[in-house]
């Protein structure tokens, strides 16, 4: 509770900050429609006893008092309700909203964003950060109603103490439809997995892209079954649970009930013995409706602020996560300008979290500067976690590499990034306009057409360009009006990007040329290779190749054989083919498979 307090007095400070105006008249509003409640009661008790009394005049002020009041709480309530939900909506969209995406985006690592556990969270902070800021406003809206309770209460014992015990009846709803809730978040808890599974199915069965298989395969009537399922897994208990929900929901607001009906009884009798007026008794019906109107706010406003929990609980773990990461040592030197000796690494190890089985497994070679690093093995075999080990997107759990005799760790991560280039299996696909598409791989030359072109030629795209309708300013995209491109036309684009730095330290392809035919995977290494000795000359530059077929890396400098995240063969194509081990092997086994195609 500490901490949803502290980020709420954060939140509140950020919208005073940041629209001083608009959170001023909401606090304004709700905190008039506190007050005026009362007043009002006290205006009707007034005119009603000096109706008795034969005080026309103050009856006839107390009562336009009175209709003043309850007028103007319905304003405020109204003006209230539009301005908390425009404040809430700016300071979502304009500050929690970035806020969310930029502690995201400076992460170091990308466990955050690969992790299912991790991504539950991120899922439900980057759809929720509207929530996040409404939990402060229902929070304060909590606070008001737990004022107004006081207030009414307070008048209510002024005509007898017995009626304050209509608190204890009130806080009897509050507490049910809580122990309601908490049934249903566990239930939601624990048919989360379900529930996602049903997303998933929904979105494969009206995915274009996964369309064309379902369709073919007549698998439409599987994957709605399927889906049917989980829907039913997840739904099933969460229905069961709303029900007894509702079941605690009714029985107290019986004994509110029950509470309710008791003190008119009691106001009646006593008013019948003499000892109460019927201005009292009029008190007593209003604020008891009153009651049951703020009894009823409370348990919204209480219960949203404890449901927030769902979104707030997430959203804290990300703050916290990127705490974390931020305090992290981080390398602050700069990386060298060329490389002299290249990148050493020493029993190199790597475990996925929440798994025991290594990724690499004392990993220990040197990638010289200037060469060309082939990284070749079986799917599974650490390939990948090492490319995004050197990349820095992972951090190795022990051992060490250095490159020209400085720990990676001590390198600036955003400077090592800068002179990486990079273009992996699983490219992104940037819905803008192409050139920035391109552009995106140097984010300081992303208006450069001149540098653009040159990236276009060095990786055979240029024919991509003239096949579009408005060549580099096409928007990339059906579902923004664009057009869309294939498999290989997107890899060739990412294949674009990864060579528009021009002096980078790190050069890796990571399959890049697994969506192209053969003709254009030979071609396209071809270039490469050459670009990858020219960068070399000039920079040092070390350049990883990893790719499933192992003809196109007979070329290499050095090829690393890699098995269940071990090096068990390292050397170039001849001496291994020489060695007849598990390369020659695989070779061997491809250029049957290639030779019989």
């Amino acid at each position: 509770m500490r901490r949803y307090l502290t980020l709420w007095r954060e939140l509140l400070v950020q919208s005073w900050r940041r629209q001083r105006k608009y959170t001023a008249a909401t606090l304004a509003a709700i905190a008039g429609s506190v007050l005026v409640v009362a007043v009002c009661a006290l205006a009707l008790r007034e005119a009603v006893d000096a109706i008795v009394r034969g005080d026309a005049a103050r009856a006839l002020a107390a009562a336009a008092c009175a209709a003043g009041m309850y007028a103007l709480n319905l304003v405020l309530q109204t003006t209230a309700d539009m301005l908390r939900v425009t404040t809430n909506d700016r300071l979502g969209r304009l500050h929690l909203h970035p806020r969310v995406h930029q502690d995201m985006a400076e992460i170091e690592g990308l466990e955050h964003l690969e992790r299912t556990d991790f991504l539950d969270r991120v899922s439900i902070v980057r759809s929720g950060t509207g929530q996040v800021s409404l939990s402060m406003w229902t929070a304060v809206m909590a606070v008001a109603n737990v004022l107004k309770l006081v207030v009414t209460v307070a008048l209510l014992g002024s005509v007898t103490p017995w009626l304050i015990l209509l608190l204890v009846f009130a806080i009897v709803p509050v507490w049910c439809d809580h122990r309601g809730q908490a049934l249903v978040k566990q239930a939601e808890v624990e048919t989360a997995e379900a529930y996602r599974l049903h997303q998933h199915l929904a979105e494969l069965a009206v995915g274009v892209a996964s369309g064309k298989d379902i369709r073919v395969s007549g698998a439409a009537a599987e994957v709605v079954r399927r889906q049917s399922e989980a829907w039913r897994a997840a739904m099933g208990p969460r229905s069961r649970v709303q029900f007894v929900a509702a079941a605690w929901k009714l029985a107290g607001w019986l004994v509110f009930t029950a509470g309710f009906v008791g003190s008119l009884a009691l106001l009646t009798s006593l008013a019948a013995r003499g000892r109460g007026t019927v201005g009292d008794l009029v008190l007593t019906v209003t604020m008891a409706a009153s009651l049951r109107q703020t009894v009823a706010s409370t348990v919204m406003s209480t219960t949203s602020t404890a449901g927030s929990r769902r979104v707030l609980d997430p959203y804290l773990w990300l703050q916290d996560y990127a705490s974390t990461d931020r305090a992290r040592a981080r390398g602050a030197q700069a990386p060298p300008e060329r490389l002299l000796k290249g990148i050493h690494l020493r029993d190199v190890t790597y475990a996925y979290p929440g798994t025991d089985r290594l990724a690499l497994d004392g990993i220990t070679t040197v990638l010289p500067a200037g060469s060309v690093v082939a990284i070749v093995g079986e799917y599974g075999s650490g390939k990948t976690t090492l490319v995004k080990i050197l990349t820095k997107l992972y951090r190795a759990d022990s051992g060490s590499i250095t490159v020209d005799d400085v720990e990676l760790a001590s390198l600036d991560t955003q400077a090592w990034r800068e002179r990486s280039s990079a273009a992996f299996q699983d490219f992104g696909r940037f819905r803008t306009s192409f050139a920035e598409t391109v552009g995106l791989g140097d984010l300081k030359h992303v208006e450069d057409r001149d540098r653009i072109w040159q990236a276009l030629r060095e990786t055979e795209a240029t024919d991509l360009v003239e096949r579009l309708p408005n060549g580099l300013d096409t928007q990339l995209g059906r579902e923004l009006g664009g057009v869309d491109l294939s498999e290989g036309q997107w890899q060739r684009t990412a294949l674009a990007r990864a060579a528009m730095r021009s002096e980078p330290l790190l050069f890796v392809l990571d399959e890049p040329t697994a969506s192209l035919d053969a003709p254009s995977e030979q071609a396209i290494f071809e270039q490469q290779m050459a670009r990858a000795r020219r960068i070399g000359r000039h920079t040092g530059a070390v350049t990883i190749v990893v790719s499933h077929r192992f003809s196109t890396v007979t070329d290499a400098d050095l090829i690393l054989v890699l098995d269940k995240g071990r090096v068990v063969e390292s050397g170039n194509h001849d001496e291994l083919m020489r060695d007849n081990g598990r390369y020659a092997e695989l070779y061997g086994i491809q250029a049957t498979a290639y030779a019989a195609d």
